[in-house]
This record gives C-alpha cells, sequence and structure tokens, in this order.
C-alpha cells in the first residue's frame, strides 16, 4: 500500500516535538510511523498520519515546512530473515531502499522509500499471489 509520508522540518530544541504532537492530537489526528535525524540547526521528522491532508494543512498554519513524499507500508512477518527476502527481491529487480523504518512487534510493518514505487508494488502483489 502507498501512504503519505510528511517530513517536517523543525527547529532542534526540547518541546517542539511535544507540541506538534499535541497539536495533532488536539485534532485527532493519529501518528502511525515515525523517525527523526536531526542536522546540525534542525531535526527532519518523517512521519505517517491517519489524516495526511489534515496534518499538512494544520502544521502549514503553525509555520512548520512540511514535504509529501509517497512511501510504501509493507507488512512482514515479525520472523528472522523477513526483511532480508524483501530487501533482496527488490535488489534483484534494481529497486533501491533509499529509507526505512518501522515495528517489528506483530505482524512488522515497515515504511519503505523506494527509488521505483510502481515496480516495488509488481513485487510486493507477486509475492502475495505466491
Amino acid at each position: 500500500m502507498v501512504e503519505t509520508q510528511l517530513s517536517i522540518f523543525l527547529e532542534n530544541k526540547p518541546g517542539v516535538l511535544a507540541e506538534v504532537g499535541a497539536m495533532l492530537s488536539d485534532h485527532g489526528i493519529n501518528i502511525r510511523g515515525i523517525s527523526i535525524s536531526d542536522t546540525v540547526d534542525h531535526a527532519v521528522v518523517r512521519m505517517i498520519v491517519d489524516q495526511p491532508q489534515k496534518a499538512i494543512h494544520l502544521l502549514g498554519e503553525h509555520g512548520a515546512l512540511v514535504v509529501e513524499t509517497e512511501v510504501l507500508e509493507v507488512k512482514l512477518v515479525d520472523e528472522p530473515g523477513s526483511l532480508s527476502r524483501l530487501a533482496e527481491k527488490f535488489a534483484e529487480a534494481h529497486v533501491n531502499i533509499e529509507y526505512a523504518y518501522g515495528t517489528s512487534n506483530g505482524p512488522a510493518t515497515l515504511y519503505v522509500r523506494v527509488s521505483d514505487i510502481p515496480r516495488a508494488m509488481e513485487l510486493l502483489s507477486a509475492e502475495a499471489g505466491d
């Protein structure tokens, strides 16, 4: 499944993420996946939310720079080798995994930014048909 990821550029200081989380929560927006990376003067918060357009509007109103990106939501069996098999399948088809983040509790959910979403979707569909 293709999901809309929000990349939010925030000041890298205590309390900023808490404010964003509270703002989203106050407006009924649920965060389903998150990754944070830092640079010298700001943080890039990548997140998957259940209402991306509402979140984009809300964050923009509060002065945050938000960039939308399509990523794949991939369900993996929570067992050794699941990620390796997925990465191998993509590699064989010359689909690069640019970055990924996710969970591994129960059926694992992985959010993956790839170089070729249509090709990756084909590969995942073929696997589901196996």
